[in-house]
Parts: C-alpha cells; sequence; structure tokens
C-alpha cells in the first residue's frame, strides 16, 4: 500500500506539482463543488421538506366542515373522513370523493362539534 502512495507522489513531481502542496491544491479544487451542495441544500431540498412536513401537518389535521381547495380547482366543504379519502360536499346535492393528497388548501376551519354543543348551552341559557 505504502508502494502505491510513493509511486503517485513520484508521479505527480513529475508531471510537474510541486512536492509540499499536493494536498492542499486537491482540497481548493473540491471546495467549489462543496459549495455549490450546500447551496442546492439550502435553496432547494431545505425549504421543500419543510414545505412537504407542513403539507402533512394540514392533510392529517383536516376536519369535518373544513372549507377546501383541491389541487383541481374545486371548493367544498368536508363532508365525511376516512383513512386516505374525504367527501366533499360541492353543492347542495353533489358530494365528490377526493385522495388527501389532492387537497390543496385548507380555506376556513370548520366549527368541531364541542363548539356546536357550547353555541347550544349558550342560546338555551338566553332563552
Amino acid at each position: 500500500m505504502d508502494s502505491i502512495f510513493s509511486s503517485l507522489g513520484s508521479m505527480a513531481r513529475l508531471m510537474g506539482a510541486p512536492a509540499g502542496e499536493g494536498g492542499a491544491g486537491g482540497m481548493m479544487t473540491f471546495l467549489p463543488l462543496v459549495a455549490i451542495i450546500a447551496i442546492f441544500y439550502f435553496l432547494i431540498l431545505r425549504p421543500q421538506k419543510k414545505r412537504q412536513q407542513e403539507t402533512q401537518k394540514m392533510l392529517s389535521a383536516l376536519r369535518k366542515g373544513d372549507r377546501i381547495v383541491t389541487i383541481g380547482g374545486i371548493h367544498g366543504v368536508i363532508t365525511n373522513l376516512r383513512d386516505t379519502t374525504v367527501i366533499v360536499k360541492v353543492d347542495e346535492s353533489v358530494k365528490l370523493e377526493f385522495n388527501r393528497a389532492a387537497i390543496s388548501g385548507v380555506i376556513s376551519q370548520g366549527r368541531d362539534d364541542r363548539d356546536d354543543r357550547k353555541d347550544e348551552e349558550s342560546d338555551n341559557e338566553g332563552r
């Protein structure tokens, strides 16, 4: 193994490389490549991963009554949730079933059943 490194060192000297700067010159050659990889990570990969986590959080927080928009631009209200799909009420008599991944955003949060009960209790107290 040592003979391989010594023969590579002698070949480098024959090709004109200075004896003391062989390692430092090689590191300076890879420095721009490392910088490009770091820039690629911070400008592209990291924001994409953050966006993907936010989307996953939004999809897992879906509830009945949420007003949503699909990736196709269809607006509606969630009427039923299943493991991988949601049923969206688009019009009075039109309900469509979508994959959860087809939801691009929540326009407004639906009211929880607990909120409905609180409202009913406060209405009954006022009477």
